[in-house]
């Protein structure tokens, strides 16, 4: 999960020091259906089928995770391999879609090839998230404690899933903040956690695809800890997320409370 370096250690005293520091991998892992390769992600090396079977469900590839067959991972010298199986009418519509990505840790859209797949339409969600501002405040104060490998390395990105108490049922960690959202949402699909019953916190930004990926798989609402680009706004507003962002010790900002919860 870590690489060990020892980089120089500069003060304003002019005092150089080597010291150890532990790193982040990150490293190529190619996903393929039936054989045929659709994307390929820069990811950190870790819970790798719940990356797999979420990001097979957030891009609309499969409605569930009983559409995925099998899944095996590989790996070679260039980098990490999964090998996943799908129905074959699933394989003929995402050959119809003719995406090809390269994707890169700082966004999870790259490579698409119009508009339509970037601006996505989703159902709406239909009725109010399990949230409050005590839940809220609880899972904030809860989630560095379980960011274990940001601890180590300070460098990489979380996803929480919690219930209506702020208690984090599950996380998972990456250096992409995508990455580590789709990681969740295969977990979470995988262990058969219903995600309309809590709300999802991330440690990133809120932008659109992050907005998706939580309609894609029906989580009510979205925290993240920094603020929401516009088009994220719009894209939650458009569909009834509630959307809660700059998420922060001291407050936190509602941009979008389709139920009321907040009034």
């Amino acid at each position: 999960m870590t690489a060990t370096r020892m980089p120089i250690c500069l003060s304003p005293d002019h005092l150089y020091r080597p010291t150890n520091r532990l790193l982040a991998e990150e490293r190529p892992v190619s996903i393929t259906y039936n054989g045929e390769t659709h994307v390929v992600m820069m990811v950190s090396p870790q819970d790798l089928e719940d990356f797999a079977i979420g990001f097979s469900i957030s891009e609309g590839i499969v409605d569930s995770k009983s559409e995925i067959v099998d899944i095996l991972e590989d790996q070679i010298e260039e980098g990490l391999l999964l090998h996943l199986e799908i129905p074959p009418d699933r394989l003929a519509a995402l050959s119809e879609r003719k995406r090809s990505l390269i994707g890169q840790t700082s966004c999870g859209l790259c490579g698409v090839n119009n508009l339509h797949e970037a601006v996505r339409a989703y159902a709406p969600i239909e009725s109010a998230p399990h949230l409050s501002t005590a839940a809220i405040f609880a899972s904030l104060r809860a989630l560095p404690n379980k960011q274990t490998l940001n601890q180590a390395t300070g460098a990489v990105h979380a996803a929480a899933f919690a219930d209506d108490e702020g208690t984090i049922l599950a996380i998972r960690e990456d250096v992409g903040r995508h990455n580590a959202f789709d990681k969740l949402i295969g977990y979470l699909a995988r262990t058969g956690i219903d995600p309309t019953k809590g709300f999802a916190v991330l440690t990133s930004r809120c932008s659109i695809e992050l907005v998706q990926k939580a309609l894609a798989f029906r989580i009510p609402a979205l925290v993240t800890i920094s603020a929401p680009t516009d088009l994220a706004v719009e894209v939650a507003t458009n569909h009834s997320l509630t959307l809660v962002a700059l998420a922060r010790k001291d407050g936190v900002l509602c941009f979008n409370d389709p139920f009321g919860v907040f009034a």
